[in-house]
């Protein structure tokens, strides 16, 4: 078998047939075709792998078995509308305006454009997601910042059902994967705190609105400094303050999961001890196999490993030392280290539809902007390895599979780390929430 051989077997991931069960009424059966771009990544991760027939055919069989749950991600995003950009710019919008109509657009033109429409669920299906754990707010704690992407992808999701659907319950999860379909599970990005410092509760109110609107975990800090705790990019790293601590303890109250990805060393292990019920980094790295501040040391994973949670690791080639090799790497270190019940994958990546022709011209003559509060990064953080070919691009899950398959790791331990191991904890975290309890429904 050659590698264009090998390409084309890859494309048919999507396939229901050949699962645990018979495929539903509806469920996809055809084999979807590979858009240019999303083969020539499928190709460079082939190269760098070169798996065998037997090991291609092994984990493309398992990978349309299971569920199949990022830990973290994006829903594949749209090209942007630059006709309407322009327009909204020779009106004088502000850059602020501008930016989020690019945002916007990028997260619902799936849903209103049908060659958008048709990239996406290309993506999906190559992809071979059942669920994606999706950044539904914007960086920060503001609730109503935080409540623009929870509406987006709200809308989404009822726009195109069945295709992709809103999942409230890790049983809805299952239930997709059944029909051969595709869901969101949101995850809010931020703690929403009301911000006028009248009482604890007071400020916390909101956590629970959140999780009523289908919020289901929540960043407690991200790269800088908040009122919870410390950021990965802040260098003092002072941990978790004792409004975190509440705020923990309402998350675990709520049904919310807690999530550090993006907090730094010491506030995710003393988040890790504070925590009642699991809890998670969803996209890291281990800094034992890469040392980065976005990964996590020993000590900060076993603490997470500890609550029952898991740490995701992500497709970010300048946090983990480089492509889907050193991806894989770190599965295996995490994997020996600490238990294939305690890995999962957050990718923190999302596919981008191509630009067509005519887009990307310059709106007006550029200007110098200042750096995002969020996006403070240290010096160098950025900075490193590559991937070329783009080996973790995210319509490559399937060969994140076939990958595991050849470093030796049993089809149990691949299911949990492909998906497993997030619904286990999701419905760890909602046990005796009322109404949405596993043991309610």
């Amino acid at each position: 078998m050659d590698r264009r051989d090998f390409v084309a077997a890859t494309a048919g991931l999507a396939l229901v047939a050949g699962a645990s069960e018979p495929p539903a009424a509806g469920a996809e059966e055809r084999p979807v075709k590979l858009t240019p771009a999303m083969e020539q990544a499928r190709e460079a991760g082939l190269k760098a792998l070169k798996p065998t027939a037997k090991e291609l055919e092994r984990g493309l069989k398992l990978h349309a078995e299971s569920v199949v749950f990022d830990a973290y991600g994006f829903a594949p995003r749209a090209a942007l509308d630059t006709d309407a950009l322009r327009r909204a710019f020779d009106a004088g919008a502000s850059d602020a305006e501008l930016q989020d109509m690019r945002e916007e657009m990028g997260m619902i033109r799936c849903a209103d454009d049908p060659a958008e429409r048709t990239e996406f669920e290309t993506a999906w299906r190559a992809a071979g997601v059942t669920c994606i754990f999706q950044n539904a707010g914007e960086e920060g704690q503001d609730p109503l910042r935080l409540l623009k992407r929870l509406a987006r992808f709200t809308y989404v999701t009822d726009a195109l059902r069945p295709f992709v659907s809103r999942a409230a319950v890790p049983d809805d999860i299952d239930a997709v994967k059944k029909a051969g379909k595709h869901c969101l599970y949101l995850t809010g990005n931020g703690v929403p705190l009301a911000q006028q410092w009248a009482t604890v509760e007071d400020e916390l109110k909101h956590v629970r609105v959140f999780f009523q609107l289908g919020i289901r975990m929540m960043h407690l800090t991200y790269n800088r400094r908040n009122m919870l705790g410390d950021g990965c990019g802040e260098s003092a790293d002072g941990g978790v303050s004792d409004l975190g601590r509440a705020a923990i303890a309402e998350m675990n109250r709520t049904g919310v999961i807690v999530d550090v990805a993006h907090s730094g060393w010491r506030t995710s292990l003393e988040a890790a001890k504070a925590s009642a019920r699991p809890m998670v980094a969803s996209h890291t790295a281990a800094a034992a196999v890469n040392k980065h501040i976005r990964g996590k040391p020993d000590e900060v994973v076993k603490a997470i490993a500890d609550t029952g949670g898991y740490v995701g690791v992500c497709c970010i080639p300048s946090f983990l030392g480089g492509g889907i090799t050193a991806f894989l790497d770190h599965i295996d270190y995490l994997v020996k280290k600490f238990g294939a019940n305690h890995v999962a994958i957050g990718t923190d990546v999302a596919h981008s539809s191509p630009t067509k022709p005519g887009d990307g011209r310059p709106l007006g003559a550029a200007r110098k902007q200042r750096t995002r509060f969020e996006a403070l990064w240290p010096k160098g953080a950025l900075d490193g390895a590559t991937d070329p070919g783009r080996t973790l691009a995210w319509t490559n899950w399937p060969l994140f599979t076939v990958g595991m398959v050849q470093r030796g790791h049993s089809d149990d331990d691949i299911r949990k780390i492909l998906g497993g191991n997030v619904l286990r904890v999701a419905r760890a975290v909602l046990k005796d929430v009322p109404g949405l309890s596993p043991a309610g429904r």
